[in-house]
């Protein structure tokens, strides 16, 4: 998915929230990054599988 050079970390490795956000809705309070991962503004994230990781940190999508 990604073209970024170098390219960004994929959905399944650790630091995978480090991918380059191509879509921000604030409005809607979420982000996509480059590799297909959806940020929310409560920092849960869905991944491109269809998993889900539960908000676990403070702060919102930049």
């Amino acid at each position: 998915m990604c073209q970024h050079r170098p390219a960004c970390p994929s959905a399944d490795v650790p630091d995978h929230d480090a991918a380059r956000l191509v879509a921000f809705h604030p409005e809607q309070g979420w982000g996509l990054l480059c590799n297909g991962v959806v940020l929310f503004e409560d920092m849960g994230e869905l991944l491109p599988d269809g998993r889900s990781i539960p908000a676990q940190r403070q702060g919102r999508v930049a």
